[in-house]
Order: C-alpha cells, then sequence, then structure tokens
C-alpha cells in the first residue's frame, strides 16, 4: 500500500462559509508545524494562521490532529477548515502540496480506510451512497450500511457457512470415522435456514438498490395525448409548456419525483409521429433513445379514441425486455371512471391528469413494477450486492440438490458452500480482486 501523503479539498465546490482540506499520511505532526507553526493537540480544535512559503497568512481557521489508527483512514488526518471561498481553498491547497503531499485520488481516503481495516467494502461504498443519496429513505439506509448492518447481516451468513463447512471437512479428513454426517449434522435444515436467510437479505438488498437508484419512467405516444400534462401532474409543478398544438414538446425533458421514498425519474417525451419538421424530427429520434434507456414506458392515448393504429405501431416498437403501463388519459372527456386493468398488451390504467383523477393509481403500479413493498431495516446496496447474493443462492441451492441426491458427493457439496462463501467475501471485501477496488473507488468523490 502507498503511504505518501495525500491531500484534498472535502467540501463541495463553490463559496461557502467554511471550507476544508483534508490530509492524509504518516507522521504529520512536522507538517502542522511547518503549515501553521503549532503542534496540534490530537482530537482539539486548534485556531491557527495557515503559512505560506514566505511566512505571510493564506487563511485563518481551525486546525484539527486525528493520529493513527484512531482515525478515518487510520493514519494521521489533518483538517483545516477555513473560509470556504473557492480561490482561498486552492491557495491552501496548493500549499500543502508544497509541503510535500500529492493531490488525493478520487476516493482514496475511504480506500486507505478499507485496507487500513477501518471499514470493511461495503461500508465504503455507504460512504458514497450517503452522500449521493436523493431521498431521505436512501439516506437513512446508506447510513445503517454505514454502520455495519449490513455487513453484520453477511457476516452472520457467513459464519453459518463456515461451520456447516468445518463439519463437511471434518468428514472428508476422517472418512474411516462412522459419521453419518447428513443426520448428525442436520445438513438439509442448516441449508433450508441459510436459503431463507439469503433470500431475506436479498429482499432487503434489492429494496436498498432501488432506493438509490430509482426508476426511470418515460412518458410517449402520440401528440395531444397529454403527456407534458401527466408530468405537470405526477411533479406537481407546471415543467412542460401544455397547449393543444401538435409537437409542443420538441425534446425530452426530465424530472426526479419520490413515491414511498422511490425516486422516479420521469421523462416527457416530444410526441411519436411522422412530421417533415426536421426540428421534431431530431426531437423524436431522442425519444426513441430515451425509450431504450428507461425501466418503464407510459403510453399515452386518448381514451375517447382508444388505442388506434398509430399507438399499435409504437407498441411494436418497444424493446421486449420494457416493462409497459398504456394509460388512456382525458377519462373527463370520456365520462369514465377511473381503473385499472390487463389487456393483451398488459397493464391500463384509465385516469384524468387534467382533472387529477387516477393519478393514485398509476403511482400504486408503479411501484409494483418496481417491485417495492414496505420494509424495515432496508440495506442501501448496489447491483454487485446483488449479483454476489445471487451468485451465493445458486451455490447454496446447488449444495441442496447434492444433498438431496440419492449418492451425495461430499466434495461437490463441499465446494459449493466455499463457493457460496467466496460469493458473499466479494459483498465486504474478503474477496474482492484489485481492479475491482480501482474501479468502485473510483467513482468516489476527491476528498472522500
Amino acid at each position: 500500500m502507498n503511504h505518501d501523503t495525500i491531500a484534498a479539498i472535502a467540501t463541495a465546490p463553490g463559496r461557502g462559509g467554511v471550507g476544508v482540506i483534508r490530509i492524509s499520511g504518516s507522521n504529520l505532526l512536522p507538517f502542522a508545524l511547518a503549515l501553521t507553526g503549532k503542534t496540534p493537540k490530537p482530537r482539539y480544535a486548534t485556531l491557527a494562521d495557515f503559512k505560506a512559503a514566505d511566512n505571510a497568512t493564506v487563511d485563518s481557521g481551525i486546525l484539527l490532529f486525528f493520529p493513527n489508527p484512531h482515525s478515518f483512514t487510520g493514519e494521521d488526518v489533518l483538517e483545516l477548515q477555513g473560509h470556504g471561498g473557492p480561490v482561498v481553498m486552492q491557495m491552501l491547497l496548493a500549499r500543502c502540496l508544497d509541503l510535500g503531499a500529492r493531490l488525493a485520488e478520487p476516493g482514496e481516503f475511504s480506500r486507505r480506510a478499507f485496507l487500513n481495516g477501518k471499514m470493511d467494502l461495503a461500508q465504503a461504498e455507504a460512504v458514497a451512497d450517503l452522500i449521493d443519496a436523493a431521498t431521505t429513505s436512501a439516506a437513512r439506509s446508506a447510513v445503517r450500511s454505514l454502520q455495519g448492518e449490513f455487513s453484520r447481516a453477511i457476516s452472520e451468513l457467513n459464519e453459518e457457512l463456515i461451520n456447516l463447512r468445518m463439519l463437511v471437512e471434518a468428514t472428508l479428513d476422517f472418512p474411516e470415522e462412522d459419521i453419518d454426517f447428513l443426520q448428525a449434522a442436520n445438513a438439509f435444515g442448516r441449508l433450508e435456514r441459510l436459503q431463507l436467510k439469503l433470500a431475506e437479505i436479498f429482499d432487503r438488498a434489492g429494496q436498498g438498490k432501488l432506493l438509490q437508484a430509482g426508476l426511470h419512467v418515460v412518458l410517449a405516444g402520440q401528440p395531444n395525448v397529454g403527456k407534458s400534462s401527466l408530468l405537470n401532474r405526477l411533479t406537481g409543478d407546471d415543467l412542460a409548456i401544455v397547449t393543444p398544438i401538435a409537437g409542443t414538446t420538441r425534446d425530452a425533458l426530465r424530472s426526479t419525483i419520490q413515491i414511498e421514498g422511490i425516486p422516479l425519474h420521469i421523462i416527457d417525451t416530444a410526441g411519436l409521429r411522422e412530421t417533415d419538421d426536421e426540428v421534431e424530427k431530431i426531437g423524436i429520434a431522442r425519444s426513441w433513445q430515451e425509450i431504450e434507456r428507461s425501466d418503464v414506458v407510459l403510453l399515452l392515448v386518448d381514451a375517447r379514441s382508444g388505442v388506434g393504429a398509430a399507438d399499435r405501431e409504437i407498441l411494436a416498437r418497444l424493446p421486449e425486455r420494457l416493462q409497459r403501463i398504456t394509460v388512456y388519459n382525458k377519462i373527463d372527456l370520456a365520462g369514465r371512471e377511473p381503473e385499472r386493468h390487463d389487456e393483451a398488451d398488459g397493464i391500463a390504467i384509465s385516469l384524468s391528469a387534467k382533472a387529477n383523477q387516477g393519478i393514485d393509481l398509476l403511482r400504486q403500479e408503479l411501484l409494483r413494477i418496481a417491485g417495492w413493498h414496505q420494509a424495515e431495516d432496508v440495506f442501501i446496496a448496489r447491483e454487485r450486492h446483488l449479483r454476489a447474493l445471487a451468485e451465493a443462492q445458486e451455490h447454496v441451492a446447488a449444495a441442496r440438490d447434492v444433498v438431496e441426491s440419492r449418492l451425495p458427493a461430499l466434495e461437490l457439496f463441499a465446494e459449493e458452500l466455499r463457493l457460496a462463501q467466496q460469493s458473499l467475501g466479494q459483498i465486504t471485501g474478503e474477496f474482492t480482486a484489485d481492479d475491482l477496488l480501482g474501479v468502485i473507488f473510483s467513482r468516489f468523490c476527491i476528498g472522500k
């Protein structure tokens, strides 16, 4: 591991009352003395002038010193709290670099904390997830993961796997012992409990990923079916211009709302139709690009005319993987009531965006498609966590198949348990390649 001294501005770019520069390395007291002329007392706020090489004052503020190993990174850490102007922060950072520090890479402070055993990989990722949280629910879930709840749940699963592997390995090492392993160790019962716990944690982690990433929803359809009105109704704001003139929306409009704490990234697109207008053609092309990237497509149609040939052409072009909801808008003009019903092309919702009828039916359907249900103690999670949990589930299921076979092969049974444990270890970083660490921490902000 590289033990050189690193420094970075830890506060967000822009003007502010306070700006923070973080420094991490070994034996930083001489660094603090050269910068301020003072030797700070550990974990006490020291008022200091931050000096340039010619002893001119760059800024005045608070100096904090956290000696290793009792710091965020596990190394000596200095925090300089000065005035939050971008120019003064850059001047102070330049002085730190002159004193021998180098500019920290994105996520390097958190990476050092992980490598020094201050937190596991899931906790380190929760730091970035907490910073990036778009909703209150996501922030609370990230705090739970940062405090180690997710890691403890994974650790408990690992302990059960280790205990079961110990029994299997003992049987393999001493085949002369008359041990009916499958009966004495209750292997089937242990595996069943493991599967249930894995399924529970997978569900909680899946809900956490949904809180983090949200759902991308595209409003599509022909011109003048009410896409912009529905966007305005869902967001509670007049984001889109609404007129009876076809082709008013020329480009995609984006907004994020929350339903039960889940971010829904809603995109209003240009009306999908044949047109000679070159600008509108560009907007329609972009609409199809947004549809390709989305999770859910709401195909809006006029409730008075229903699904026509042009709408069926749109449905036929939609990617198979996409969830789709046909939204019959303007039911107030058609004399219909709000309802949800099944159709050949999927789910349909009848509503009126203008009259605010049936909007809650749409919200609930979006939650259902997202797979959301109320769950306590949700873990913030990432796609790689879910993949690792899914792999562990597959290996435990394979081990169970071995147990249930007429001629169980204990070597194969032991190998599946080992692979399940290795998959779980990828979550906390017990079994993680260096290249994966590089990818993970490179996505952090500088200063964290």
